[in-house]
């Protein structure tokens, strides 16, 4: 069994890796971005992914595609930029916060398809090995580093406020996903691409 020829397996991988770092490095900060929302927004937030989801799941026919898993790669990714800068930018406050969480809910929504799709076009069993250990080895690399930051800002730049550790952290991570969307244009063939798109408009 073969990769699929629009995938560049290699780069890929580097990929997911860089995005596991990046989940690694933001898990926790997720909880003081979502301070300022209630209780009710999770239960509507929750409802919305099932929904989401759901709606996903309908479109595999179509949408399970090398083409269309780079699309929606693509979207996510920016999505996640959007909600970094955001962060940067705006007070952490109710607007921000809903924003923040509405941006995940949408990515969150596309994540068993992103698994089954990857699955699909990385058939390779020894590159699948592969691909879940990079995921992992970035995951923890990314828990470790965040640890780290936030005990240095807290002992050395004299940073207790855990809001403000948040933000600073966002600095690294606005970096970290500009590496994760090149090496997410660098994993395609995009004539590969765009020849799988012509014959499936035949």
């Amino acid at each position: 069994m073969q990769t699929h020829p629009a995938l560049r397996p290699d780069r890929f991988i580097q990929y997911k890796f860089l995005n596991s770092l990046f989940l690694g490095l933001s898990v926790g900060a997720v909880f003081v971005l979502y301070t300022p929302l209630s209780p009710a927004v999770f239960s509507a937030g929750g409802i919305g992914l099932a929904i989401g989801t759901l709606v996903v799941a309908t479109q595999y026919r179509r949408i399970l595609a090398a083409r269309w898993f780079f699309h929606l790669s693509l979207l996510v990714e920016l999505v996640t930029l959007s909600g970094v800068v955001a962060v940067l930018t705006f007070p952490v406050e109710l607007p921000l916060a809903l924003f923040v969480y509405i941006g995940y809910q949408l990515t969150f929504s596309l994540g068993n398809y992103l698994v089954r799709c990857e699955t699909l076009l990385m058939v390779s069993v020894d590159q699948l090995r592969k691909l879940d250990v990079a995921k992992q080895a970035g995951y923890l690399l990314g828990m470790g580093a965040a640890w780290a930051i936030y005990s240095w800002l807290a002992a050395s730049a004299h940073m207790q406020d855990r809001t403000a550790q948040v933000v600073a952290l966002h600095w690294v991570l606005v970096v970290v996903e500009i590496l994760v969307i090149a090496a997410l244009w660098r994993s395609f063939h995009r004539q590969r691409l765009l020849e799988e798109s012509s014959l499936l408009t035949r």
